[in-house]
């Protein structure tokens, strides 16, 4: 799965350390850096520990700049 530039303006890929950043805070989840190759959910989770820190930057990204947070109400 190619990595988004954390700057493009396309959304970034669906598993995607971006994605599951922002995933994670749209969720009110904890900060936990990981990310699916094949798509969340999909294949083998990669965790922080395996992550390069180009990656580890991308997910902290998308979770610090997620705007929305979901409404359990």
């Amino acid at each position: 799965m190619p990595i988004v530039p954390i700057e493009s303006n396309q959304l970034p890929g669906h598993g995607g350390p971006q994605d599951r950043g922002s995933a994670d805070a749209y969720y009110h989840r904890e900060y936990d850096p990981h990310w699916y190759p094949s798509g969340t959910g999909k294949g083998n989770r990669i965790e922080i520990s395996r992550m390069t820190h180009a990656q580890i930057e991308e997910y902290k990204y998308g979770y610090e700049n997620e705007i929305e947070r979901k409404d359990y109400g």
